[in-house]
């Protein structure tokens, strides 16, 4: 029998027009069977074309993991000799009847390989963007997928904390991002983190995606540490900046309006309203306070298996928020050549408005 996740994703695809689905190795396909697989020269596929039981395609060497699945799949499976590859790929597309259907991808993670592969074998077929059914499909979490992003959370605040007796004057960027990354292993991380951790000092503070360098740490220095820890397959994603000795008083003002404005965004968030919201009601108190051309960049984006997925914080979106829904608010003020803030928090959508998953205090971290 078809899982709870995969009877909602086949009415999400009726809803939109698809007969089928193709999927490759990435988050939708774990959050689907619970299976693990890396993208690798081999190619791996789940086609989803029901009726037909579910279809995979994939390497001898890795069947044994079909057992675990969480619904009845039925395996193609190859060597590694790549001339066979193709027949083995026309055989599954055979078995899930793709020919003549329209057939969803996911846009932003199928290959040309594995597409090739599948336009050789189902001719006939109309390969389309799965988009709209795959966004609807995760955008909200359930109760088990946002205790697993609470418990990120908490690693990811333990493991900056124990970051923080670390800091000193003179270590490099990549140093102090190493310390982080060991600390949040300590704390319970998963070995994959969601990202390598930014560390940017001084001017470097003033680039929001900043990698770290072997610049030193300087007295008078902003450090705008975002990093982030995973648990059980589920992401945390959080900024907070340092002040190394005394700072500039404009540094420190645009501190506390970066967090005014953290705090209108959480505010911001509540079943029914667009997501667009969450982005003004933070873009309005950094405009306010004369500094709207240093915010740079969206108020934040959803969070779960990905880092960066449904919903997107810009104003323009009109997306209604409803509950389970995951995000941050990460709103920041970046004064070229001389340094910037940001702070970022991890939220959920409520039944009644929004709470705020992580507790780290949001002012600026004296060291020194």
């Amino acid at each position: 029998m078809p899982s709870d996740r995969l009877s909602r994703l086949y009415t999400l695809m009726h809803n939109s027009q698809l007969d089928a689905l193709v999927l490759n190795p990435g988050q939708t396909l774990t959050y689907l069977t619970g299976l693990q697989f890396h993208l690798m020269e081999r190619p791996t596929l789940l086609l989803l074309a029901p009726p037909h039981e579910p279809v995979m395609v994939l390497p001898e060497l890795e069947a044994g993991k079909l057992a675990q699945a969480r619904f009845p799949i039925q395996a193609f499976t190859y060597g590694d000799n790549p001339a066979f590859w193709g027949e083995v790929i026309r055989a599954a597309c055979q078995a899930a009847g793709l020919n003549s259907k329209q057939v969803g991808v996911e846009p932003l993670r199928l290959r040309f390989m594995e597409l090739e592969h599948l336009r050789s074998a189902a001719s006939l077929a109309n390969f389309v963007s799965g988009e709209a059914p795959l966004n609807d499909l995760r955008v909200q979490k359930d109760t088990q997928e946002v205790e697993a992003m609470r418990k990120a959370v908490l690693i990811a605040e333990q493991g900056f904390l124990r970051m923080l007796e670390h800091v000193r004057i003179g270590m490099t960027e990549r140093e102090l991002a190493a310390e982080l990354s060991l600390q949040m292993l300590h704390s319970g991380s998963e070995p994959e983190l969601p990202f390598s951790p930014i560390i940017a000092s001084g001017p470097n503070s003033a680039n929001p995606h900043a990698n770290p360098t072997d610049r030193r740490l300087a007295a008078g220095d902003l450090v705008v540490v975002d990093w982030g820890a995973s648990y059980a397959g589920y992401y945390s994603d959080l900024t907070r900046t340092l002040a190394l000795g005394d700072i500039e008083p404009e540094l420190r003002q645009i501190a506390r309006i970066v967090a005014e404005a953290n705090s209108a965004g959480r505010a911001a968030g509540k079943p029914g309203i667009a997501a667009g919201a969450v982005d003004q009601a933070a873009r309005a108190v950094i405009s306010a306070a004369g500094y709207g051309e240093y915010f740079t960049h969206r108020t934040g984006h959803g969070l779960g298996m990905e880092t960066h997925e449904q919903p997107y914080m810009f104003g323009e979106n009109l997306l209604l928020l409803a509950p389970g829904m995951v995000y941050t608010v990460e709103p920041g003020i970046y004064l070229p050549g001389r340094g910037g803030v940001r702070i970022e928090d991890d939220v959920v959508i409520t039944a009644e408005g929004c709470e705020t998953l992580s507790s780290l205090p949001r002012d600026l971290y004296q060291i020194g």
